[in-house]
This record gives C-alpha cells, sequence and structure tokens, in this order.
C-alpha cells in the first residue's frame, strides 16, 4: 500500500475534533487500554484511550464515547503509548541515504519527526541542494523540518566548497514550510565579532519568528555569552560535563549528541544524573548516524537507551526526545506530546528500557509493525547534475602526493600533525620528526604517521594541499572520500602515493563516495552519486557496502569505531583544534592557515 499523507493543520480540523472529544462525531482510530508516557506531567498514567481524528487526536481517557461503526481499534493493552521521537539536530547526508531512505530506517524505530540541516549538500550546490533535500522529505511519512544552513562555506578564507550561501538566500528559505529556524551557526568568532553576514542571518532568522541553533566546541566563557546575547540558542559540541552544567546555566539549550562516532552522552548526561539539574531545556541528538547504526542499534530510540543506561529516568530520557525538542523549535502545538489536538505520532512499545516500537504511528496512521513498514514510500528522483559533482581538473599522480621539503640538505625535518581521537569529532595539534627521501617528507608507519592530502572538486581548480595525520593505524594502501565536511573535497589518506592516486581517480570515476585500496585494487567502496554525498541505493545495499568498507579500513590497520565517519570531519576547520582544507592546514584555534613543516 503506498503511503498517502493525512497531514491536517489544527486550524483546518479543530471543530471535527471537538465533536469528536464530545462524543457527536466518531474516530477514526481509538488506540485502547494503553499506558500512557505523559511527558507534560512525567507520569505513566494506565488503561488509558486515544481517540483520533484527521489524523490528530481528539480525546485521552475512557474513549468509548469516541467509537462509531466505522472506528478502527488497536489493542494496547500491555504497552506503553509514547509520543513520537523527534531528532532536533542531525544530517541526513552523515546517513550515506537520501531523505526517503534515512527515513525508512528511522521510523520503524520509532523516529517520526527530524530537524535536519543539510548543510552538507548546501557545501555542493547551494540553496538548490537544500530545497531539493526539503522537497524530498515534505510527502514522508517522517515529518521532515529543515534548519536552513548557515554557514555556507563554514569559514572565510580558509577553504573553497561548492557553493556560497547569502543573508538574501537565508531570508527567500525561512520562508518555505517547515524551514523552522537557521541550521548550527559554527562561526562562532564571526557571530561574536560582528561578521555582517553571520549577523545578518541571525537578524533575519530572529524577525521571522524562528530558531537559532548553534555549535559552540570552545571554552571560552566571554565568547560563550555574547555567542548567546546574539541571539543563538543552543548547541550540541558540548563533550564535558562541565561545559554542560555551565550553558544549561546561562540559559542554552543543550543538545546532548550520540552518533556513529561521537559518544558524548556518557559524560555530559552527568549533569542529570549527579549535578541534578532541570532537563527541560535539555533534548538528545543524534547529529551523525551511519547506517550500521541505523541497523544495528536504532536511531533516536537508541540515544534516549543510552541516557537510560547512564541512569536517566526513562520519562525523563523520553521527554529530552519528545516535548523537549517540540518547545524549542516552538512547534509543541502540532508535536511532542500525547494530548489533545496534536498530530498523531504515537508508538506502542512493550519496555520502556528497550525502546522498541512495536507499532509506529503517525498522522492517525500505522506506518510500521513488529520493525517492518506496512506502507509503501513515495520516490524521489534528484536531477542528472545533482548526481554529477566531481570536478576534478585532471587525473592524479603519485607526485601530486609527494610533500616536499623546504630543507632538503637534512636527513629528518619537524612537521605540524593532525591527531585524531577515536569517538571524538576533535583533533589535536601535534609534531613528529619525520624522514626526508630526495627532498620529500615521508610518512611513518612506526610512527602511525600517514599521508593526508585535501583536493578541490567543485570548480576543477587543480588546487591540492599536502599534510599528515596521525591516530588512523593505517600501515598500507589509501582511503579517500567526498564526504569531507563541511566542503567536501576530495580527502585522500594513506601511506603509498600510488595508491593516494589510483583511490582518488577511481573515486572520481564513481561520481563521489568513499573508497578503500590496497596495491592498486579497490577492496571497497561505497558509490554517492547524489552530491558525492548520499547513494541512490537501497538501505541493505548500502549497509552492505558500509561493512565491506569497515572491513577493508580494518585491513589496511586501522581498528577505531567508525574511522570513516572520523576521516570525513579531518577537514572541518570549524571544531578544534587542527584541520586540513584544500588551501591547507588550519590552526582552528586561531582560525588561519600554518605550515606543514616547521622550519
Amino acid at each position: 500500500m503506498t503511503y498517502t499523507p493525512n497531514r491536517n493543520t489544527l486550524t483546518n480540523v479543530s471543530r471535527t475534533l471537538a465533536k469528536v472529544a464530545l462524543g457527536e462525531a466518531a474516530a477514526d482510530l481509538v488506540i485502547q487500554n494503553g499506558t500512557l508516557v505523559n511527558v507534560h506531567s512525567g507520569e505513566l498514567i494506565a488503561h488509558m484511550d486515544i481517540a483520533i481524528a484527521a489524523g490528530r487526536i481528539a480525546y485521552i481517557g475512557k474513549a468509548d464515547h469516541t467509537i462509531g461503526a466505522h472506528t478502527k481499534r488497536i489493542d494496547a493493552s500491555g504497552k506503553y503509548m509514547v509520543p513520537g521521537l523527534l531528532d532536533g539536530h542531525m544530517h541526513v547526508e552523515s546517513t550515506m541515504l537520501s531523505v526517503t531512505e534515512f527515513a525508512k530506517a528511522a521510523i520503524v524505530k520509532g523516529t517520526t519527526g527530524i530537524f535536519m540541516d543539510p548543510h552538507e549538500i548546501a557545501n555542493v550546490f547551494g540553496a538548490e541542494g537544500v530545497r531539493l533535500m526539503h522537497e524530498e522529505g515534505q510527502p514522508l511519512p517522517l515529518k521532515v523540518f529543515t534548519t536552513f544552513p548557515s554557514c555556507v562555506p563554514a569559514t572565510n578564507d580558509l577553504e573553497d566548497g561548492g557553493a556560497t550561501l547569502e543573508v538574501a538566500d537565508i531570508v527567500a528559505g525561512l520562508q518555505w514550510d517547515n524551514v523552522v529556524g537557521l541550521g548550527e551557526v559554527m562561526n562562532f568568532p564571526g557571530v561574536v565579532y560582528g561578521d555582517p553576514k553571520m549577523c545578518g542571518e541571525i537578524e533575519a532568522t530572529l524577525h521571522s519568528g524562528k530558531t537559532v541553533t548553534g555549535h559552540f566546541p570552545s571554552d571560552d566563557d566571554r565568547m560563550l555569552q555574547a555567542y548567546l546575547a546574539s541571539g543563538v540558542t543552543s548547541d550540541h559540541e558540548t563533550v564535558t560535563r562541565e561545559q554542560g552544567l555551565h550553558k544549561v546555566r546561562m540559559g542554552m539549550h543543550l543538545m546532548i549528541r550520540e552518533g556513529s562516532a561521537w559518544h558524548d552522552v556518557k559524560e555530559v548526561i552527568k549533569i542529570v544524573t549527579e549535578d541534578g539539574v532541570n532537563t527541560s531545556n535539555i533534548s538528545l541528538v543524534t547529529d551523525d548516524v551511519n547506517p550500521q547504526t541505523l541497523v544495528e542499534k536504532g536511531h533516536l530510540n537508541h540515544v534516549a537507551r543510552r541516557a537510560m543506561e547512564e541512569g536517566v529516568p526513562a520519562v525523563t530520557a523520553i521527554q529530552m526526545v519528545t516535548i523537549n525538542v517540540a518547545r524549542y523549535f516552538k512547534l509543541e502545538h502540532d508535536v511532542g506530546s500525547i494530548t489533545p489536538g496534536k498530530c498523531a505520532d504515537i508508538l506502542l512499545m512493550d519496555d520502556l528500557q528497550k525502546m522498541e516500537p512495536s507499532t509506529v504511528i503517525t498522522d492517525g496512521q500505522v506506518i510500521a509493525e513488529q520493525g517492518e513498514l506496512t506502507v509503501e514510500f513515495p520516490v524521489f528522483t534528484y536531477p542528472l547534475h545533482i548526481r554529477n559533482s566531481m570536478n576534478v581538473k585532471r587525473e592524479l599522480t603519485a607526485e601530486d602526493f609527494k610533500l616536499a621539503t623546504a630543507a632538503a640538505e637534512r636527513e629528518h625535518t619537524k612537521v605540524n600533525v593532525i591527531r585524531v581521537v577515536e569517538n571524538s569529532a576533535r583533533t589535536e595539534k601535534m609534531t613528529a620528526e619525520l624522514a626526508i627521501q630526495e627532498g620529500v617528507i615521508l610518512p611513518d608507519a612506526e610512527q602511525d604517521i600517514v599521508r593526508l592530502a585535501c583536493i578541490e572538486r567543485h570548480r576543477g581548480t587543480g588546487q591540492i594541499s599536502l599534510a599528515f595525520a596521525h591516530g588512523f593505524g593505517v600501515k598500507s594502501g589509501a582511503v579517500a572520500s567526498t564526504v569531507a565536511h563541511d566542503s567536501h573535497n576530495l580527502l585522500v589518506m594513506g601511506i603509498d602515493e600510488g595508491d593516494m592516486a589510483f583511490a582518488a581517480n577511481e573515486l572520481v570515476k564513481l561520481g563521489g563516495g568513499m573508497i578503500v585500496v590496497e596495491n592498486g585494487k579497490v577492496l571497497a567502496q561505497v558509490q554517492m552519486t547524489i552530491a558525492g554525498l548520499m547513494s541512490e541505493k537501497a538501505l541493505p545495499e548500502v549497509v552492505k557496502e558500509v561493512a565491506e568498507m569497515d572491513k577493508a579500513w580494518q585491513h589496511i590497520g586501522c581498528t577505531m569505531n567508525a574511522p570513516f565517519m572520523t576521516f570525513s570531519l579531518i577537514a572541518l576547520p570549524v571544531i578544534p583544534e587542527i584541520r586540513i582544507s584544500n588551501r591547507g592546514l588550519v590552526d582552528v584555534t586561531q582560525f588561519k592557515l600554518i605550515d606543514v613543516e616547521i622550519v
């Protein structure tokens, strides 16, 4: 059965709902005798019914008076009735799936609404890319709300992406239906020090009455308070208990992140379990998840479960993925709770600790049962030029990946190195002594230091920057990716420069994605033709390809969790301490380019 939207505004159906509540009209569906998770009062209320009409909730309580001859019924005896889960900050592109394929995976796990920031595709195709992803999401049973990307490019004068968004683009985008705010404002120095573009975007969002979402990884208190005073209201980059406590005290909406590679719940949730702070201004988000996590662990249900495992009461954890999110985005009149007038987005669960829905209902329609979809989703096809985004100037050679020394007379030289940290979005700046051979600085597998390159892929400029990385454990071969936050140029890493050239050239032929090679042979690849960021394939195929990719990373020596996600962030010059861009090595603490070699 093909899904048919049943989404009505409250103003259009309020009289119908009132009549059903009074018993003057029959409900379309009544869910009977379940235990209601009331996220307003914090109670679990047994033996409750939910009457639904026109896709919204008309009545909760004993609802026999709403049942008519044609009313459908669902027996919820022994089950909890939970509001549909809302992810307050995520990037669909990070799942490697189209919006439609992601929705299929997430909705069976209980996610009924997302607030996506499509700034990945915005960095490749600008407002057009944002519009296409937004449009793809609108007819789906998953509610797709968009925060319009704010920082495209993420920084000025440090990198080159495929597109730029100006204040006028944000003003126009804020007028689209279901665009609910401004995407994470990563350029926090620009905000604090009055960059006209950043301030203009924030002012436009505030004038529209919508939400300005944030990104603040710094420990600088004065900058934090200046950032908040500028109109930004949330953060998802908090990694310590101390940071989280301070941000909550400052009135910031704290989004605690648990993605595939970033595991912040264990530490940051201590502000709830040990400090006992009020949780009404705290939510749980995923930010970035890969297909394996979706299939093996789940989506937001996994994040809520992680909070419970750390000692958060079940209802409190559920509040942080439902009503708290809805209130933050000023949508509590539509979503976030099971109360009269709200959209009938309801999960039936046997066990709140497990957070696995047996039935998923959105807008009053059963969408999934026992982990399987009961409806077919609409098909969306991206234009050809969106699926043809690779614009590298020429075929690459091994010589392109050799970093020449400025001290050819020496046998060794000192270099700045990007040190990655497993399960963290942050990097650390370190130095190392590397050998010189025939005027070229060599990598050193014994020190776990590999070659790194970032190649401009949007305008065919031929620009290539070179650096070194530590922490991946790669001993042979090479990897390449066009998922390279946020400008999404072509990232390449490896020991052997010949394999690096081979990996880059093969990925160009694929039309983008990720690849692992060794000795001139492809070990694994994930083809992502939608802007070089997302696959056109179905979830099971992508999951299989990613599993093979994970094995290939291990084969060449890398055993870290989700290495391709850590690798994809090594080019993001807005998270401390040090990154690579197509222009060179970036010291994020100073927001400037620095030399690789320390002469």
